[in-house]
């Protein structure tokens, strides 16, 4: 099986840019990149909720008199 090789990859880049153009590039990877970045705040919304969740179980130790 051939490995990509940096010349490869210099050609598929040049052939993206000339199917797409540099505008389209930057829009699609801004778009990725908050895509990303809400899958990962999902994920940390549904640890904080588990955490959450396991406080309310545990009886509470602090008295307050």
């Amino acid at each position: 099986m051939p490995t990509i090789g940096p010349l490869e990859l210099v050609l598929i880049l040049i052939i993206v840019i000339l199917l797409f153009g540099v505008g389209r590039i930057s829009k699609i990877s801004g778009e990725l990149g908050s895509s990303i970045r809400s899958f990962r705040d999902g994920l940390r919304g549904g640890e904080k909720e588990k955490k959450e969740e396991n406080n309310k179980d545990q009886p509470s130790t602090d008295k307050k008199e």
